[in-house]
């Protein structure tokens, strides 16, 4: 039997609706079993900032997720760290060895000209899906709404797939006050410019994952979720747990919503 009044979700490969799933330390094991539970749900993992240069089977976990449909990918931050030190083709030979399709390009740790780093996007959507994330992971570093447009703007006609608006794992940034809570000005004069679709939305606290739901819907494109949470979230953007719980349903249910 199927539930009515349920939001028509996009089905895998999608461009809308996407979920990126952050991995930073997952064994096989726990790869295998979140894949078990969950591939159908999940687009994107991203192997978190430095993280894959440290855990052991990280080929193998690639292979594995990239065998149930999901594309993966190393933080943005080791791509830093390889350019910092002037090692761009050694970042290459990298992911290469690892078999990545996908990679992450940000600027989020370290001072970059802005068109070179859409010169690094442009040149490496030639092999692979680019996501390019905009915003510091600086709380002290604040940047104008109108600089953020610029930015993605720019990243997209360079070749991103999606634009990721930062938060770090901490939600604490970037769209986010350092409460955790939406910055509700920057997102809207944001989206004055930048379709929605086009942005990758960080949102690892499950209070920014229904803020973005409640005011975007159930296909809006959601990342750094912890793995524990990929089917919590299935739940919200279907309107299956309760803090999304009325928001599918048609009106005439809206009567038996609590005050």
């Amino acid at each position: 039997m199927k539930l009515t009044y349920l939001p028509d979700r996009t089905a895998k490969p999608r461009q809308t609706g996407v979920s990126m799933v952050m991995d930073k330390s997952l064994s096989l094991r726990e790869a295998e079993d979140l894949i078990a539970s969950a591939h159908h749900l999940i687009d994107f993992v991203k192997l978190g900032f430095g993280t894959s240069i440290v855990c052991n089977q990280v080929a193998e976990k690639v292979k594995i997720y990239q065998q149930a449909g999901i594309k993966v990918y190393v933080g943005g931050t080791l791509f830093e760290a390889f350019l910092v030190r002037n090692m761009f083709d050694d970042y290459r030979k990298y992911i290469d060895n690892l078999g990545l399709d996908t990679v992450e390009i940000s600027d989020g740790s370290m001072i970059m000209d802005h068109d070179e780093k859409c010169e690094y996007i442009h040149k490496l959507t030639k092999n692979y899906t680019v996501l390019s994330e905009v915003g510091s992971k600086e709380s002290g570093i604040l940047i104008a709404p109108n600089r953020w447009i610029e930015m993605m703007q720019k990243e997209l006609q360079a070749g991103s797939f999606k634009v990721i608006a930062e938060a770090r794992e901490s939600g604490n940034v970037g769209i986010y006050r350092p409460t955790g809570k939406a910055h509700v000005s920057l997102i809207n004069k944001i989206l004055t410019k930048v379709t929605v679709d086009k942005i990758l939305w960080e949102a690892p606290l499950k209070s920014q994952q229904v803020w973005f739901i409640k005011n975007f819907g159930s296909n809006v494109n959601l990342g750094n979720i912890p793995p524990s949470e990929i089917i919590p979230l299935e739940t919200l953007r279907l309107g299956l747990r309760g803090d999304t719980f009325f928001q599918f349903l048609p009106p005439k249910f809206r009567k038996l919503q609590p005050k």
